[in-house]
């Protein structure tokens, strides 16, 4: 078995994520997905980390030279970029791969993944999707 590693994290410097306390935080769930995905694909041996910082690096820096106007900042925007930066330029996933994928997700009706069916049990179980539990 192999042994799991733990992606080296930065806590200065362009590259650390956002914390509070020391925690880690995220404003929406899908920042945390992002963050997990990320991880679990280092920890699988996709890629190494330093590639990844590095690409995260240079999205956080092209978005400081010259940012559309009104578009506020997002960490995990950029750190979802550097992700497919990585993937698509070892050929992990294609690029129109990646295109797709997120027009389907983008046509989603919000609240898909987590609409109220009407049970009050306190369990989330068995509507399609895991949570890691």
């Amino acid at each position: 078995m192999t042994p799991v590693t733990t992606a080296p994290l930065a806590v200065d410097g362009p590259a650390a994520p956002p914390r509070d306390n020391g925690e880690l935080v995220f404003a929406e769930p899908w920042e945390s997905r992002a963050f997990g995905m990320a991880v679990s694909l280092h920890d699988a041996g996709a890629f190494d980390w330093s590639v990844f910082q590095a690409a995260l690096i240079a999205r956080i820096a092209e978005w400081e030279r010259g940012h559309p106007d009104g578009e506020s900042w997002s960490y995990y925007r950029h750190w979802l970029d550097a992700l497919e930066d990585v993937l698509t330029a070892d050929g992990t996933v294609a690029a129109d791969e990646v295109a797709a994928r997120a027009r389907a997700l983008g046509e989603r009706a919000p609240g898909h993944d987590h609409r109220d069916d009407g049970h009050d049990d306190g369990h989330d179980e068995g509507h399609g999707h895991g949570h890691g539990h």
